[in-house]
């Protein structure tokens, strides 16, 4: 068939951006666009396909075929005023969406807010989810174009039509007359619409990746008689997990699963490992439902057009020389993904390592790692090939199992966000570790990581943490290319994500959330046969934030029972939520002896043995703290063989106490944050503020953005944020409450002091040029100027200082209360959102980065936990004696800078410097906003896959 692109190249404004790839209920793929003229072959063939009564249901009457005028009716559209879509899969029409302006009268209208819309969904995809996902589509379409309501007639024997439009959320009026169901709903977002919108997407990317995971059939493409080859040692590693005692488990259900070979060259009845090899996918006589293609590059377009004609649902790609190679080798990557996607396959990859799952009665290894690992409760994800071998050669190594695995190359497709969609609903994953290099959709991976987080835990090491380099391959947007790494640290700390800095503390702090009960709180006990290295775990906890109690030395003598009454009584303490139980070899006793000028234990020449006794002690005090909902973990030096005799008790073992406080302390922030977003859940606000203006505030950023300067900048590098004069910004702010002290110019003292008497002595004289403002370490501020001749003074001094008094463009001020300089700021992130930040002004946030960061919108909580976290804090409760600042006021001001920005996204930053908080009151001395226009989509609008 035609492509509408091709069949009409004079269609007037194609609206390209209304284009998008989705997710089908069931996990399937299908793309959602406009309907042109040159699909009339496809709406005649597709209407083919509809059944008698889904065509009364759409048409109220029998209507058996589709004349030339209809034809022409449904293709032909001038996309403002009548406006129709088509779901397209393998390019067949799967489903349409038509609306139609009216006016009030319900007569076809040019300049009406209301539309008619109508569906027609062919009967073999009812129940996907197809029309769900149209109406959020074509409601997008017809807000951009003005219109704000639909209506909609439908029978009511057409349940599943009339559930469509109930179940999606939005403010609906209904009545019945006629015989017929008249729908009217405002196509304005909700909270509950956004909710199903996002629990629609949750169901269908768990969906598609269980789809991956779970195949009953797979095909390697590329698989040759040389034994060393990808694709030979993929076919063998499948064999490997489906021809296992599983598989006779899952046979037994009535379910065979089967491995095929495809070699295009292979001579006819060749067989490799046993299977026979087909020369195409389209000869493989049943059905396939994953293909891991390790072929050429060149052939991959050829395969995966095999693979869509065959039907099969995923693809794992393991083939290299995509995006990782340049420019061309995107283009072709996006050219995988468009073709995979629309034959309805999801792609893994390309350069992919593979996927494995460890379900019993399903296993999979679609991976070049030669074994299956043992099961667990771990779901690991990665981008790195050689960090995913390192990371099941860890949980080897430590004896940890793991639930399902992928590593995803170039992550063209199939992405973090769809694996941690998976792993909410899998009972089989406790605990989820990421590798990250980068961020496809950080938005969203805050959203999801936050919701998985409140029931399991989520660490993550994030690689590039200080160069900010984005590894050749990854798929990601501009806006995220250069996510600074405090985002990142904001954006894991509102989620709920522990961040950790290497492989071994993922593995460390994994452990422990996986074996161990969350801790109730931060306090400490160290128990040990070791004076010096409790000393050292003492140190490292208190560093860590930790609040340890002196250590408890059982000295080195101490036996398996020292260690049982010692652990115990730590454990029953109240006034203890962890223990920390650190072993040394026992010297001084039978089980060791110097040996030809070194140490050595009986047996074990390398001082790997250990007291069994102490051992069966650590296991028993293991069974009492899980009672009492209490880790325990071990630090230990030099006993190899401890931890092996702890791991059927699930303590982990630390072969230093660092790693042992790093992992409890990642652990104890985690439950805190638990407990927190439960309590926040019941008690958190953002309050209702009085002195909001939104309108008002609407009408200053559209006028700025309207104005030729702000069209000139438009078409400046990285965009068209403009900055506002002071004047403009302090009109701004005061509109949300935000009260800026003027300044007046003093171009010369005669101005200077008419400006003084305006505002009332005593004043501040400063100098606001851009390379001045800010900086009182040059001189260019003069403070308690209390009257006429201390002004004039101290206007000639800055005068001959600076250069003139027009070159530091001065400027007189009402003087502030004594307090806290304070600097508050606000910027909306492309990729993350908008982002509210807090520090003390000077050399605390400039130079020691001691700023701390909340996503927006912010509530109360949120922001008393805002001012509390940086370091310099104590200086604004009363440190060394001095007054306590109004941090109520404080805190009443966070909030209104966050529900500034919230409200009015065109709002690109604030910047409040500095705020000086008094101990009753603050001022606002200097105060910066810019605006930029809107970008195109943004996390609210409908559901659509990435197209990178």
């Amino acid at each position: 068939m035609e492509d509408p692109a091709v069949a009409n190249p004079e269609q007037p404004d194609y609206p390209q951006h209304w284009e998008a790839d989705v997710l089908l209920r069931d996990g399937g793929t299908a793309r959602i666009r406009p309907i042109t003229p040159g699909d009339a072959g496809r709406l005649v063939e597709f209407y083919e396909q509809v059944s008698d009564q889904s065509k009364y249901f759409r048409f109220f009457a029998p209507y058996p075929r589709l004349s030339d005028k209809d034809v022409r009716r449904f293709t032909h559209h001038d996309f403002v005023n009548r406006v129709g879509l088509a779901v397209v899969v393998r390019d067949h029409f799967i489903a349409t969406v038509r609306y139609d302006r009216i006016d009030a009268e319900g007569r076809p209208s040019d300049h009406g807010t209301d539309a008619e819309v109508a569906f027609l969904v062919q009967d073999a995809h009812q129940g996907r989810g197809v029309a769900s996902a149209l109406l959020e589509h074509i409601a997008a379409v017809a807000q951009e174009r003005g219109i704000r309501r639909f209506q909609a007639e439908v029978l009511p024997e057409n349940r599943k039509m009339v559930k469509v439009f109930t179940d999606a959320g939005y403010t609906q009026h209904r009545s019945f007359a006629d015989g017929v169901v008249h729908l009217e709903f405002d196509l304005e977002q909700t909270d509950r619409s956004l909710a199903v919108m996002r629990a629609r997407e949750h169901r269908a990317e768990a969906r598609s990746v269980q789809r991956l995971l779970t195949p009953r059939s797979v095909a390697v493409i590329g698989v040759s008689r040389n034994p060393q080859t990808v694709g030979r040692a993929l076919l063998r590693d499948l064999l490997g997990s489906f021809d296992t005692e599983f598989e006779s488990r899952y046979e037994s259900k009535g379910a065979p699963r089967t491995v095929y070979a495809v070699n295009r060259s292979a001579p006819p009845g060749t067989e490799l490992d046993g299977v026979p090899v087909h020369r195409s996918i389209l000869d493989i006589p049943g059905p396939v439902d994953l293909a891991v293609i390790a072929v050429p590059e060149s052939v991959v377009p050829a395969a995966v057009a095999e693979c869509g004609a065959h039907g099969v649902q995923g693809l794992v790609v393991v083939t290299a020389g995509y995006a990782e190679t340049g420019p061309e080798g995107r283009a072709r990557q996006r050219a995988l993904v468009r073709q995979a996607r629309a034959a309805g396959m999801r792609v893994v990859g390309p350069n992919a390592f593979g996927l494995i799952n460890t379900d019993p009665d399903r296993p999979l290894n679609a991976s070049l790692a030669p074994h299956l690992p043992d099961r667990g409760g771990f779901g690991i994800f990665c981008q790195s090939g050689a960090i995913g071998v390192a990371l099941l050669e860890s949980a080897h190594r430590r004896g940890l199992g793991v639930s399902s695995f992928a590593s995803v190359g170039n992550r063209s497709d199939v992405s973090g966000n769809d694996f941690l969609q998976y792993w909410a609903e899998d009972d089989a994953t406790e605990v989820v570790l990421l590798y990250l290099e980068s961020f496809g959709n950080p938005r969203k991976f805050t959203r999801i990581a936050r919701r998985l987080a409140t029931a399991k835990p989520v660490v993550v090491v994030k690689g590039a943490r200080h160069t900010g380099s984005l590894p050749p391959g990854h798929a990601v947007p501009a806006t995220a290319t250069g996510l600074r790494d405090a985002t990142v640290d904001a954006l894991f700390e509102q989620a709920g994500v522990t961040r950790v800095a290497t492989i071994t503390e993922l593995f460390d702090t994994g452990e422990l959330l996986a074996q161990q009960p969350l801790p109730p709180g931060d306090r400490v006990a160290v128990v040990g046969n070791s004076d010096s290295l409790g000393l050292l775990t003492y140190d490292t906890c208190l560093s860590a934030g930790l609040r340890p109690r002196t250590p408890v030395d059982l000295t080195t003598a101490a036996t398996g029972e020292n260690f049982r009454i010692a652990l115990d009584v730590a454990l029953s303490d109240p006034a203890v939520d962890a223990v920390i139980a650190v072993a040394i070899p026992p010297i001084g006793t039978s089980a060791h002896a110097f040996m030809g000028g070194r140490l050595t234990g009986p047996g074990d020449p390398e001082m790997g043995s250990d007291d069994p006794e102490i051992a069966t002690a650590l296991l028993e005090a293991g069974e009492r703290a899980r009672e009492l909902g209490k880790p325990l973990v071990l630090a230990h030096l030099a006993l190899t063989d401890l931890p092996t005799r702890l791991r059927p008790g699930g303590i982990p073992a630390y072969a230093a106490p660092e790693r042992a406080v790093r992992a409890l302390a990642h652990a104890v922030h985690y439950a805190q944050w638990r407990r927190r977003t439960a309590a926040a859940e019941e008690t958190a606000r953002v309050p209702d503020l009085d002195r909001i203006d939104e309108p008002g505030v609407r009408a200053l950023v559209e006028a700025a953005l309207s104005t030729h300067a702000a069209v000139a900048a438009r078409t400046q590098p990285g965009g068209a944020r403009i900055t506002l004069s002071d004047a403009e910004a302090r009109l701004l702010l005061a509109r949300y409450g935000i009260d800026v002290s003027p300044t007046l110019p003093a171009p010369d003292e005669e101005e200077a002091v008419r400006a003084a008497g305006q505002l009332g002595y005593p004043v501040a004289l400063k100098a606001t040029a851009p390379h001045l403002r800010h900086r009182p370490d040059l001189g260019s501020v003069r403070l308690d100027l209390t009257g006429e001749a201390g002004l004039r003074r101290a206007h000639r001094e800055l005068d001959a200082l600076l250069g003139g008094a027009a070159e530091a463009q001065l400027v007189v001020q009402r003087l502030a209360p004594r307090g806290v300089d304070t600097v508050i700021g606000a910027t909306v992130d492309p990729a993350v959102g908008a982002i509210l930040s807090f520090g003390l002004a000077g050399a605390p946030a400039e130079l020691l980065g001691d700023v701390a960061h909340r996503l927006v919108p912010a509530t109360d909580q949120d922001v008393a936990g805002l001012i509390r976290e940086v370091r310099a804090a104590p200086l604004l409760f009363g440190w060394r004696g001095a007054e306590a600042v109004d941090t109520a006021a404080l805190e009443e001001l966070l909030l209104r800078v966050s529900q500034l920005v919230d409200d009015v996204p065109e709002i690109a930053s604030v910047d409040l410097e500095p705020v000086v908080v008094a101990p009753h009151g603050l001022a606002i001395l200097g105060a910066r906003v810019r605006v930029a226009p809107l970008p195109v989509r943004s996390d609210l609008g409908p559901r659509a896959m990435s197209t990178l």
